[in-house]
């Protein structure tokens, strides 16, 4: 049967759902479909054994979009925050030590050598112009401040955002700020002072919830009711004529049954490769263009123990690993000392991710052995006697886009492509950053964008029929 609607959502991920949820606040009538059987996409919170373990990501900085969502949703009551101040961690020589957040903690750090701390404290006397083409992370940090910044600090923190690779991830796309720094005020740290307000915000506290951050997407779910469509997988999307306005037409599959719905917009919020094969028949280019969007494999180890099993204080925000110090483990997340109710009393709770674009074998094991070689090693960190008391694995094959070199000219390519089929819209987390926050912009974007289009669409035909 063919079931007429203004607009349909295709992914129920958090790209998906704020876009639903703001044509939803713009009075658009909406239709979302999610092939699984809930919404959220990776962001997945579970309870087992009195643990509440984030299977995806571990917190989100609360943006003026994302708390405004927050609290017409009722959420604002249940909100954490952590503390700011909770000291971050770089694992050197096989001992924690933390992470300089200020200059005169940049000063005495023993992460760094004196060469390396007066080569990064000098950068701002050194103006440089970037290259006209596109240049890589790496090549980026050490011509600005030197291999020993890039391997101690720069490239764990590539790994704990995008799980990439710094040889190959684009700067410009990656890290645009730090390009135009470059560009604007041929230096870093003279641009990130010059971009400071007179009076500088207190730095935002990261955030989550108290049954944790599946809650957002779960009440942005029940607040669309009967709009959010769980169990139904589209197959193709067409284009159509009906009443001579332009549309679409999408064939879906709900618990065995084919059905066709029409829209007269699209936006497809699904990862880039499953949106290449969705609009395989709007044109084939999509496909190839969206193809070229690499991912970078993660799995992710929660794990619970008893405190007293604990060696090392594990009060902070967590810890990365610089690919020199030999281990498999990219990080670790301390979520107990982050946020309350993650771990029942006299317990704590870890989050550990592994793999990446620099170990993508690592996904390819099986669970077991994946989470023997994660607490194993996470044992020899902090001093852990014993393996936990309850674990949890999640492997992810495609976990995060990876914004490599060429990725600007795809995007563009992309641009070209969907303003060529008009009434299709593309959002997600491969676009302009894969943070939670990231992408809920993105989603309200694409929704104002629809409405702009449906706008225009509806004066067109009153002009026509006069």
């Amino acid at each position: 049967m063919h079931t007429p609607s203004q607009a349909v959502v295709i992914g129920g991920g958090i790209s998906g759902l704020s876009c639903a949820y703001g044509l939803r606040q713009l009075g658009i009538p909406v239709l979302l479909l999610e092939q699984a059987s809930r919404v959220g996409g990776v962001i997945e919170s579970v309870e087992q054994d009195g643990f509440l373990f984030e299977l995806g990501p571990q917190s989100f900085s609360p943006t003026d979009t994302l708390l405004e969502i927050i609290a017409a949703l009722g959420l604002s009551d249940a909100l954490l925050r952590a503390d700011p101040r909770a000291p971050r961690y770089i694992l050197k020589g096989g001992r924690l030590k933390p992470v300089p957040m200020s200059p005169p903690a940049l000063l005495t750090t023993s992460l760094l050598s004196p060469s390396a701390k007066w080569r990064l404290l000098t950068e701002a006397f050194h103006r440089t112009r970037p290259p006209a083409e596109d240049e890589s992370v790496a090549d980026f940090v050490r011509r600005k401040f030197g291999v020993e910044l890039l391997e101690t600090l720069v490239a764990p923190f590539v790994s704990g955002v995008y799980a990439g690779d710094p040889e190959k991830l684009s700067l410009r796309s990656a890290f645009p700020t730090a390009h135009q720094w470059e560009l604007k005020f041929g230096s870093v740290i003279r641009g990130a002072m010059k971009s400071r307000a007179p009076k500088q915000k207190p730095r935002p506290s990261l955030c989550a919830f108290r049954d944790g951050i599946a809650a957002l997407c779960r009440s942005l779910g029940q607040h669309m009711g009967d709009a959010v469509r769980c169990g139904v997988s589209a197959t193709s999307i067409s284009r159509s004529k009906a009443d001579g306005k332009s549309s679409f037409e999408l064939r879906i599959s709900r618990h065995g049954r084919a059905e066709v719905l029409t829209a007269q917009a699209v936006i497809v919020a699904t990862d880039p490769h499953s949106a290449g094969r969705l609009l395989a028949s709007v044109s084939p280019r999509f496909g190839s263009t969206l193809a070229q969007i690499g991912f970078a494999p993660v799995a992710v180890v929660a794990a619970g123990y008893r405190r007293e099993q604990i060696g090392h204080p594990a009060n902070g925000f967590g810890f990365l690993v610089p690919r020199s110090e030999g281990l498999r483990l990219l990080g670790s997340v301390w979520n107990s000392s982050l946020f309350p109710g993650r771990a029942p009393e006299g317990t704590v709770c870890f989050t550990c991710f592994a793999g990446g674009a620099t170990d993508p074998e690592l996904c390819l094991l099986s669970e077991d052995q994946i989470a023997d070689i994660v607490t194993g090693e996470l044992a020899g960190v902090l001093k852990i006697n014993g393996p936990p008391v309850t674990r949890l694995v999640r492997r992810y094959p495609r976990a995060l886009p990876q914004y490599n070199l060429g990725h600007g000219k795809i995007m563009a390519a992309l641009s070209d492509l969907v303003a060529s089929v008009p009434g299709l819209f593309l959002t997600g987390n491969y676009l302009e950053g894969p943070s939670i926050g990231a992408c809920v912009e993105q989603g309200f974007r694409a929704a104002h964008a629809v409405r702009r289009y449906l706008t225009s669409t509806d004066e067109a035909s009153r002009e026509a029929t006069v």
